[in-house]
């Protein structure tokens, strides 16, 4: 197939590539976090043959994240240094599809991961909340496959849209305006707009909802432990794990009120404001994914054996 412009042309400022090496050191060092949490568990699954439910989210969401910021910086790439390459059919189709599978993958795994916490670590006493926590081992499986048929749904929805707009005037592409695809906001697209935003909605409310019960439920905990005055290191415990929760809800928070400004900047040409969107959106899947392995006593004696490894081997070297 042929491009509708030249494929070699490059016109790179010096804003836009200050901006593309933020991103790409931001997006490898979430490649590396996430693939480390892959390899781990992977491993795990192959020694053992088995996963505890914990682990199979875990490791599907570092999948999901992987992908996504490789896919991610991958479309970046060629949109600031070699945009004329993404108006060859099916190329751009192809990596919005990619990308928001992927991204969708991640929002709802990560729903999944929260409401698993939930259900598994909150005490109530209310009959259909311990029914659930009987069956919430069985129920993994189905939430992951719904995680996957609704991220692809949304692939497919993001596929058509970027079907669309064929080709863009060569001076948008030559000022470096390609953006994402530069898609005009008529009502032909508000449906997909109206179903992608609803996704996120859902995934942001299961993750507010699962959060706020469970950091209730280890407040009260916390609580009653301080009223009988029982051991401190109970009470550490959580504390720390209400200060995670905390944190995985306020960047998620934030995190979706920049999926929302990208829906509605999507047709504006680069600014400082969707600069900062892109930021975050490459920092979220890293940082989370790294506070999840300080999370897991697996994952984090794993890490600090390898720094330790790490370590000594530089020290016989510079002794050597």
């Amino acid at each position: 197939m042929e491009a509708c412009h030249s494929p070699h042309q490059s016109n790179v400022t010096s804003y836009g590539a200050t901006a593309l090496a933020i991103v790409t050191l931001e997006a490898f060092a979430g490649v590396w976090i996430n693939a480390f949490i892959v390899c781990v568990l992977g491993i795990g699954w192959v020694k053992k043959k088995t996963l505890n439910s914990n682990e199979k989210i875990l490791l599907l969401l570092g999948f999901s994240r992987f992908w996504y910021l490789c896919i991610s910086w991958a479309y970046s790439f060629l949109a600031r240094i070699y945009p004329n390459y993404l108006y060859v059919h099916t190329i751009l189709q192809l990596a919005v599809f990619f990308q928001t599978f992927f991204n969708y993958s991640n929002l709802w795994v990560s729903a999944c991961l929260c409401v698993f916490y939930c259900i598994k670590i909150a005490n109530f006493r209310n009959t259909f909340f311990i029914y659930l926590k009987v069956k919430i081992d069985r129920m993994v499986p189905l939430l992951l496959l719904g995680s996957g048929i609704l991220a692809f749904a949304m692939g497919i929805v993001a596929y058509d849209v970027a079907d669309k707009p064929h080709c863009n005037n060569h001076n948008s592409t030559r000022q470096g305006n390609f953006g994402k695809a530069r898609i005009r906001m008529d009502k032909h697209f508000f449906p997909s707009f109206f179903l992608a935003g609803f996704g996120y909605a859902a995934s942001f409310m299961t993750v507010i909802f699962s959060a706020v019960f469970l950091l209730f439920s280890l407040w009260r905990h916390k609580h009653k432990m301080q009223t009988n005055s029982m051991k401190d290191l109970s009470m550490d415990a959580h504390v720390r794990a209400m200060k995670s929760i905390f944190s995985f809800l306020v960047m998620y928070s934030i995190n979706f009120v920049c999926l929302v400004l990208e829906m509605v900047y999507v047709t504006e040409k680069r600014s400082h404001m969707t600069f900062l969107i892109v930021v975050f959106q490459y920092t979220f899947p890293g940082v989370h994914s790294l506070i999840l392995i300080f999370s897991n006593p697996k994952l984090e004696k794993t890490l600090l054996t390898i720094l330790s490894l790490e370590r000594i081997v530089k020290c016989k070297f510079c002794m050597s």
